[in-house]
């Protein structure tokens, strides 16, 4: 096996590379949701896509997302923080760093009515940065940066997004918990072939992959990264990536983001 790696846009040129390769099995892609269901629904003219002109066979892995706010701050939940945003629309801000972050933050305040003008950092550490040090009311960021500085005290995590709590903060309610239900982003990585792939051959790869992920040394190995392992029916896999692109497209027109290419 040959790891080519092909930066840049975000993970799309990769995409758009395997989508026009010969389609015998042998040239696959390691996508994340930013390029696979987040690029389809704020980037009109793709040269690729993620279920049209590529086969999603298994999805390696997911995560939830993390909201935190300053660790001395007033608030201890979701609600509070909504009602200080509310009472003080101008200290209400929120820190980003990509797509999946705005949208997600953009999702809560169409749910609860919360203001907030995003203030953009160029990495997840300056953003959770930023909310350490009182510059930034909150963030909705990913685990790895996110998680240890929960853990030192240094922020409060309020939440993580989707239905369930994380094995990493059992301690912080999910959103549903904390009354927001529809607040249910996860991201995720998958493998995807050409789209002309014979089906045996998709069958057998979606096969080898489903097993490869659920072995018990890679799933645990996948746990202490902080992620929740995949490994399911392609259907499946492929049903989601449809759902979270028009849920994505929907919080985008409702809340009329504009995202430039990078």
């Amino acid at each position: 096996m040959i790891v080519e790696n092909r930066p840049g846009a975000g993970g799309r040129l990769a995409a758009e590379y395997v989508s026009h390769q010969l389609a015998d099995g042998y040239t696959l892609l390691v996508g994340a949701s930013g390029a696979m269901s987040i690029a389809p629904a704020i980037y009109p003219d793709l040269q690729y896509h993620p279920t049209k002109t590529l086969v999603p066979l298994a999805m390696i892995a997911s995560f939830p997302l993390i909201m935190v706010i300053p660790q001395d701050h007033a608030a201890k939940t979701v609600k509070e923080v909504v009602e200080w945003a509310k009472q003080h629309p101008d200290k209400a801000n929120y820190a980003s760093t990509s797509p999946a972050f705005t949208i997600t933050t953009e999702l809560l305040k169409l749910k609860s009515g919360m203001p907030g003008v995003m203030i953009p950092y160029k990495s997840s550490n300056e953003m959770i940065l930023s909310v350490m040090e009182g510059q930034t009311l909150m963030a909705i960021a990913d685990g790895p940066p996110t998680i240890p500085q929960v853990k030192a005290e240094k922020v409060r995590a309020v939440a993580v997004t989707g239905s369930e709590r994380s094995a990493e903060l059992p301690d912080v309610p999910s959103m549903a918990e904390a009354g927001y239900p529809s607040v249910d982003i996860h991201l995720w990585s998958g493998v995807f072939a050409p789209m002309a792939t014979p089906p045996a051959i998709v069958a057998k790869l979606e096969k080898a992959l489903g097993e490869a992920i659920r072995d018990p040394g890679a799933s645990a190995k996948l746990k202490n990264m902080a992620v929740d392992p995949g490994g399911g029916p392609a259907a499946e896999f492929r049903q989601m990536i449809d759902t979270d692109i028009k849920k994505y497209a929907a919080v985008v027109q409702a809340a009329n983001l504009h995202f430039e290419e990078e």
